[in-house]
Order: structure tokens, then C-alpha cells, then sequence
């Protein structure tokens, strides 16, 4: 009876090893949505014999809060530049293996060695890009060249504003002479002040305009670009625009938590993404910028040089970096949810 029971353990001993080693692994990617094309994840799937599940946060504050809550099971990650540099404070990133992506080499050196990660020992670029306002040039001429608009009672309940925080208080803050990193309390009521001013005017706070601005819910969104110009494929009439003001510009990143069950597939991944012809899917896919130039031989010629994927140097020099503010986020914090409340 003994010798029968040992056989009975060992027969499930079997097939307990045999499912678990005929199961594909599991990438699991937490990105901004329309961040990862079905064409990219299917391609990796193949090539290396896994699943790929893709979840998504709205914000990067989103994101913080639920790597801060515990939330595991993530083996790649997407924040951006600003966040990049407080997950590396908080030790929630893993360490990069640069031996594991080889392909890092084929990065243009002016995404690299950036004030958030300064040895790029924790993230690799994914795409570039920056906030402006998208409007539909068959509703509204002239074309607008300030944020001053999105204040304008004539465009009532036909406009919407991202919904997050650094981003709406910096067009704010932008609109009214300042930095988007002003460590001034006065200037971060002021901005308060400006929002709650436009908020009855407001039809939305959406981060994700496109679905808007395509159904024509809206004439005008303050938005990043590359949903602007995914929506022009729809709309032909949407156009984008970087206010005078000045805007922001990002890199948006790709990291490995420090919980990740698969680290070793995430840096595969990673290496994936760093091809030219995969990172050319990334710029025609979410149509933001791409880090490595050799991709730009596998985009269509529209794509290559569009002057608002890559603006001009005057442009640029408008432009600044969101940074972590450190200890002042309390008064951004504070900010946003009496604005979010009123």
C-alpha cells in the first residue's frame, strides 16, 4: 500500500513539473495606455515564446501611489522623466544589466545622461515628446499661440484639460510668466487661483484627449502631442500647437521594478524595443519621438522630420523639463485637489 501511495505522489509529482515547465512565461508591462501596439507585443510573444499583458495608469501619480501601495507583479514599467528620479529615491527601480541590452548602444546620445537618471542606470528612453494644445482648425481660426485660450468664456464646455496635476498647474503657471517647476507658494496659489477661475469653462480633465478630439466632443485639449497627431490620422483638421508661453518636454522611460518577477525577460524586452525597426513601430504607433536615429530609416517620410515630433530649435529653447520638486509636492498636491474639489 505504501509503494502504491509513493507512485500515486510521484505520478503527480509528473504533471505538476510537466504544466509548469510546458507554461509560457509572463511579461507584465504597466504603461500609458496606447503605449504598447499589438503589433510590438505580438512580435515579442513570438519571437521568445511568452505572454505579454499590458495594464495602464493615467498618471504618473497613479503610478507612484500604487508601486508605493505594494502593488507587484509589474516586470516593466513606464514613467516619466520627473517620476523616473523619485522611484530611484523611493528604491523602487532595479538596476539595468547593461550586458542584457546590447541594443542600448544604438541610443542618440542627447536622450542619455539626463538630469533625472544621470547614468541611465535605471531607465532607457522610450519616446519624447511635449504638451501643447490640440484644436480643430475647421471650428477655430486663427490658430491659437497661448494658453491665454483655454481661459476664453467663447469656448466654454468645448475644451479639455489633462488630468494631472504637474501638467495642468504648469499650464497655469506657464500662462502666467512662471516656471513649471516654481518652488514659490505664492505662484502655486496663483495657479490654483487661474484653474479654479477656468474650471466652469472646462468640459473634461482626460488624459487621454485623443478619443475626444477624434469624436469631436471637444474643438480644443490641452494635450500631449503624440495624441494630437494620432487623432489628425482620424481628423485631418486637428491641428497642435506649442503655446508662446512655453510648454513642457519629456522623455517617457521604460524600468524594472524592484519587485519584478521577471527581470531577466524585461531586460530582453527592453533590448527588443532598442531594434530600429521595432523602435520605428514605437514613433508610428504613438507618433512621439524616437531615441534612436536608425529607427527613422524604417518611418515614412511624414514622420521623420515632422516639426512638431521634433521642434525647432526656438521652440526648444521654450521648453522645460518637469523636475521632482522634492518636499514641495505637498503645495502641487494641495493644489490639484482643491482645484479637483471646487
Amino acid at each position: 500500500m505504501r509503494n502504491r501511495y509513493i507512485f500515486l505522489i510521484l505520478i503527480l509529482l509528473t504533471l505538476f513539473i510537466g504544466d509548469s515547465v510546458g507554461q509560457k512565461k509572463q511579461l507584465n508591462i504597466f504603461s500609458w495606455a496606447g503605449y504598447v501596439s499589438d503589433d510590438i507585443r505580438q512580435g515579442f510573444e513570438k519571437e521568445f515564446g511568452v505572454t505579454v499583458l499590458v495594464d495602464t495608469f493615467a498618471s504618473n501619480e497613479d503610478l507612484l501611489t500604487k508601486l508605493m501601495a505594494g502593488a507587484t507583479g509589474y516586470d516593466i514599467i513606464m514613467p516619466s522623466d520627473y517620476m523616473v528620479s523619485i522611484l530611484i529615491k523611493q528604491n523602487l527601480l532595479e538596476e539595468l544589466n547593461r550586458d542584457n541590452i546590447p541594443n542600448f548602444e544604438n541610443i542618440s546620445p542627447l536622450f542619455l545622461g539626463k538630469y533625472f537618471d544621470p547614468e541611465n542606470q535605471y531607465s532607457i528612453p522610450y519616446t519624447f515628446g511635449t504638451a501643447g494644445i490640440a484644436y480643430d482648425s475647421a471650428v477655430i481660426s486663427p490658430a491659437p499661440d497661448s494658453w491665454e485660450v483655454l481661459w476664453d468664456k467663447q469656448y466654454k464646455n468645448q475644451f479639455s484639460m489633462l488630468d494631472d496635476q504637474r501638467e495642468t498647474i504648469g499650464a497655469a503657471l506657464k500662462l502666467l510668466g512662471y516656471s513649471l517647476n516654481s518652488t514659490e507658494p505664492e505662484e502655486i496659489e496663483a495657479a490654483k487661483n487661474k484653474l479654479i477661475e477656468q474650471k466652469p469653462l472646462v468640459k473634461q480633465y482626460k488624459s487621454e484627449a485623443e478619443e475626444l478630439l477624434i469624436a469631436g466632443d471637444v474643438v480644443m485639449a490641452h494635450c500631449w502631442s503624440g495624441d494630437a497627431f494620432r487623432a489628425t490620422e482620424t481628423r485631418p483638421t486637428i491641428r497642435y500647437v506649442i503655446p508662446k508661453e512655453g510648454s513642457s518636454q519629456f522623455i517617457d522611460a521604460v524600468c524594472i521594478p524592484k519587485s519584478a518577477p521577471h527581470k531577466a525577460l524585461a531586460e530582453q524586452f527592453i533590448d527588443y524595443l532598442l531594434r530600429p525597426e521595432v523602435n520605428a513601430k514605437i514613433t508610428a504607433f504613438t507618433k512621439y519621438g524616437t531615441c534612436v536615429p536608425t529607427a527613422k530609416a524604417f518611418l515614412p517620410e511624414n514622420l521623420r522630420e515632422h516639426k512638431f515630433i521634433y521642434p525647432p530649435k526656438e521652440v526648444l529653447e521654450s521648453l522645460e523639463w518637469l523636475r521632482d520638486p522634492g518636499d514641495f509636492t505637498r503645495h502641487y498636491d494641495r493644489a490639484w485637489e482643491e482645484v479637483k474639489a471646487k
